[in-house]
């Protein structure tokens, strides 16, 4: 399968959802995709064969399965979930034959920046019409400072001119903005640099890079806020085990809590500390969550977690856990329409230049749903419904996978139909959401134009 495969357009489709119901029973959601990613790349570097089981079978990823593709590793699967890729080394890639599409992935692009500016070959990175307004100049600005040559469209975004340079220099670097995507676009170019690169987090962010390189024996040092990683360190390929997405999670957790006589388990779901936020703030507002059989699963440690309906409250969203639950606020804002009382968000500015500006595009969609919403420069203000049901009717998610599975939950506690309008591209982290939600009892039939 080729990049334009993968990253080729979808036909038009929606998510009409019947009002009411419960969930029940045991859900199983796809491979963690920050997770897969960092899989493929690390992989592909690292001297050996790596074996990858759970792997994520999404557009996003196999858009980045693509580019290494293109760029002659060769890779066996995927297979259920199971790959096997030959590495060739941290100086064997090969220069690509033509512009590599990443589709939507704005993981694939930014953390790929990092890794392609260290090659000694020119190579340019493209994506959707989404992605394609992404702000890039949050990777490119540094990877400058390495002294990298990356040419962007004079807004700073995608497409992406890569040329080689003769070396990177490491730099220390004190991110002004929280972001796992910058921390482990400069990591992985440390890789190419002379010396020891340092970024300072200003914020904790998830850590998957820094867990996967120790797994392939690469020395991560991490010094409070700051993670350096020395350039030439070699990669060994060592087995992946690819948890179950906490992300994909997060909607089945908030369907649950807000649904009449809801109880579902989610096995096996990644429970990295710095991912679990949105299970620290649904508990905060009240949700009724356990959690079993927590084990290791390679670097990532899993567990099992069960959810019953509750009432939830809401609550002043802390700082300190947006950065941790900054993929899982879509559905956060599901569970704040239907609690009772205010919820307020603020330290979430990121949401702005997501897939969608997702605190307008929510807002705009809790609005139709009758729920009264206040929009900040950094977050927003929901007023919860409490007891009250919410309203039907047509929403437009505007092509943000998160939006729209969010959207889709919320008819668990709506008095008519919902229609969720522009759904191709859940397909980028969740194959079969419609199935997997209908077989635990949700209402939700998939309408292709």
């Amino acid at each position: 399968m080729n990049a334009s495969q993968v990253t080729g357009s979808w036909p038009a489709r929606s998510f009409r959802v019947a009002p009411g119901g419960t969930l029940q029973g045991e859900v199983r959601v796809p491979g963690d995709k920050s997770v897969s990613h960092r899989a493929i790349m690390l992989g592909a570097l690292a001297d050996g064969d790596t074996e990858v089981t759970g792997f994520l079978e999404g557009a996003d990823s196999l858009a980045t399965l693509a580019a290494f593709r293109a760029m002659g590793v060769e890779i066996q699967g995927p297979n259920a979930g199971r790959l096997l890729i030959r590495g060739v080394g941290l100086h064997g890639l090969q220069a690509p034959g033509a512009p590599l599409d990443v589709g939507n992935a704005g993981t694939a692009m930014r953390l790929l920046c990092g890794l392609l500016a260290g090659q000694r070959f020119a190579s340019t990175l493209m994506g959707d019409a989404s992605l394609s307004r992404r702000p890039m100049r949050r990777v490119t600005d540094p990877l400058a400072q390495m002294g990298a040559r990356i040419e962007t469209t004079p807004a700073g975004t995608a497409p992406l001119a890569i040329r080689p340079v003769p070396r990177l220099s490491a730099i220390d670097y004190n991110m002004p903005i929280a972001s796992a995507q910058v921390k482990s676009c400069l990591l992985l170019a440390g890789l190419y640099a002379d010396g020891e690169t340092c970024v300072t987090e200003p914020a904790v962010t998830r850590d998957h890079t820094e867990r996967m390189l120790a797994t392939f024996g690469c020395p991560v040092r991490r010094q409070g806020a700051k993670v350096r990683v020395a350039g030439g360190s070699r990669l060994r390929a060592a087995p992946v085990a690819v948890p179950a997405d906490i992300s994909s999670a997060a909607f089945f957790l908030v369907g649950a809590s807000i649904a009449e006589a809801a109880d579902l388990v989610l096995p096996a779901v990644g429970l990295n500390p710095t991912r679990s936020g949105v299970l620290r703030i649904l508990q905060a507002m009240g949700a009724r969550l356990s959690i079993g059989r927590p084990q290791d699963s390679g670097a990532e440690p899993v567990a099992d977690i069960r959810v019953q309906s509750a009432r939830l409250s809401g609550i002043q969203i802390p700082a300190d856990q947006v950065p941790l639950a900054i993929d899982e606020l879509p559905a956060l804002f599901i569970a704040a329409a239907c609690a009772e009382g205010e919820t307020l968000l603020t330290g979430a500015e990121e949401l702005r230049v997501k897939e969608s500006d997702r605190i307008a595009v929510m807002a705009a969609g809790l609005t139709r749903l009758g729920v009264e919403t206040e929009v900040l420069r950094d977050g927003i203000r929901i007023q919860g419904l409490g007891s009250r049901p919410l309203g039907g009717g047509s929403i437009d998610s505007h092509g943000d996978h998160r939006v729209a599975m969010a959207f889709a939950m919320a008819a668990l506690r709506a008095e008519a139909p919902v229609l969720v309008q522009d759904c191709k591209n859940v397909d980028t982290s969740f194959p079969g959401y419609a199935a997997v939600a209908a077989a635990a009892g949700l209402g939700i039939e998939e309408v292709v134009a």
